[in-house]
C-alpha cells in the first residue's frame, strides 16, 4: 500500500504537515510519501492567466502523486473557516485539468490548528467538496489547540484525544483492507 501525505498548507513550519507526518507513521506497513505542497508553486489562478499560459507543468506532478496513492492523508490548515487560499488555488489550477482530482483515492482527512476548533472550519469545507473532486472521505479527525495537545517526540500527547484518533486510524486501517 502506498499513501501519500500532506498539509494542505504552504507554511514552511506547517503543523498541519507535522500532523499527516505523525498520522502517516501509524501504517508501519505501507510505504509512506509525505509531500511538501511549497515544491508546487502556481500562480493565482484566473481564467485570463489560464487561457494565457495553459496548464502549468506542475499540476501534471501533483496529479501524478495522487495517482500513487492508495491512500491519501490530507491534514487540513485553516484560514477563516476554510482552507487557505494557497492550497484553494492549487485545487482551482488542478481542477480544471482534472476535475475529479483526486481520483477516487480513499481519504483520510484530519487537521489541527492552534485553537481550540482545531480547523474544523477547514475540515467542513473539505468534506463538502472533496468528494465532488472525487475524494473517498473514509474517516475524519480534528486535533485542536495543536501546541498543548501535541508534542514532536510523542505525538498527540491528551489521552482522551489520542484514543479518538487511534479509532480513527483503525478504521482507515479497516477500510484499506
Amino acid at each position: 500500500m502506498k499513501i501519500i501525505a500532506f498539509g494542505a498548507s504552504y507554511s514552511k513550519h506547517s503543523i498541519n504537515k507535522q500532523f499527516a507526518t505523525y498520522a502517516s507513521e501509524h501504517f508501519a506497513y505501507a510505504e509512506v510519501e509525505v509531500i511538501d505542497l511549497n515544491n508546487y508553486p502556481l500562480p493565482l489562478f484566473t481564467v485570463d492567466l489560464e487561457a494565457e499560459i495553459g496548464h502549468p507543468e506542475i499540476i501534471d506532478r501533483f496529479l501524478a502523486k495522487i495517482a500513487e496513492a492508495d491512500l491519501l492523508i490530507i491534514s487540513m490548515s485553516e484560514h477563516n473557516g476554510s482552507y487557505t487560499a494557497a492550497f484553494k488555488n492549487l485545487l482551482d489550477w488542478t481542477s480544471r485539468k482534472k476535475i475529479k482530482l483526486f481520483q477516487g483515492k480513499k481519504v483520510l482527512l484530519i487537521s489541527t490548528s492552534p485553537g481550540a476548533r482545531g480547523g474544523a472550519g477547514s475540515i467542513a469545507a473539505a468534506k463538502s467538496r472533496f468528494p465532488i473532486h472525487g475524494a473517498d472521505i473514509i474517516a475524519e479527525f480534528s486535533l485542536p489547540s495543536f501546541e498543548q495537545n501535541f508534542n514532536p517526540q510523542k505525538g498527540i500527547v491528551n489521552p482522551e484525544l489520542k484514543a479518538k484518533f487511534l479509532e480513527v486510524i483503525q478504521v482507515v486501517k479497516q477500510a484499506m483492507q
